[in-house]
């Protein structure tokens, strides 16, 4: 199999296997008018499989999202065919709009205009807790 490579463009790169497609959809990129590659399940001698996704064009991307699916990902940043920047990220702190409250009894729900926060409260386990309830989520 061959993938072309890219002049201009992002290469998420280090995803879990499998996570590639939630990353698809939590990101938008289905909404783009570039090319998008995803390739599942490549061999990697860190992580024995791994996914990629490459976007053949410099978009922003929502790093928070990323960092809540998996903080191991790494983003390359490609200009004129050479990588000109690689960001590690981490968990981050507080998640606007990613996720949605499964408590009935928030705000909210009853107000979807607010927009839905979440805040990290346990990094070891990956909690985040809604700010408005504190219902708590776990990843």
């Amino acid at each position: 199999m061959k993938i072309d490579s890219i002049q201009n463009g992002i290469v998420l790169d280090h995803i879990k296997a499998g996570a590639s497609m939630e990353i698809y959809q939590l990101l938008g990129l289905h909404k783009l008018d570039c090319s998008v590659a995803i390739i599942k399940n490549a061999k990697s001698s860190k992580l024995g499989r791994k996914d990629i996704i490459k976007i053949d064009e410099i978009i922003d991307l929502n790093l928070d999202v990323l960092g809540y699916v998996d903080p191991g990902i790494t983003v390359d940043i490609i200009r004129n065919g050479e990588r000109s920047e690689k960001r590690h990220l981490s968990l981050p702190s507080k998640l606007v709009n990613v996720l949605t409250c499964k408590n009935p009894r928030c705000i909210t729900t009853a107000e979807p205009h607010l927009k839905s926060e979440f805040v990290l409260t346990n990094p070891e386990q990956r909690t985040y807790c809604c700010a408005y309830c504190d219902t708590e989520y776990h990843r």
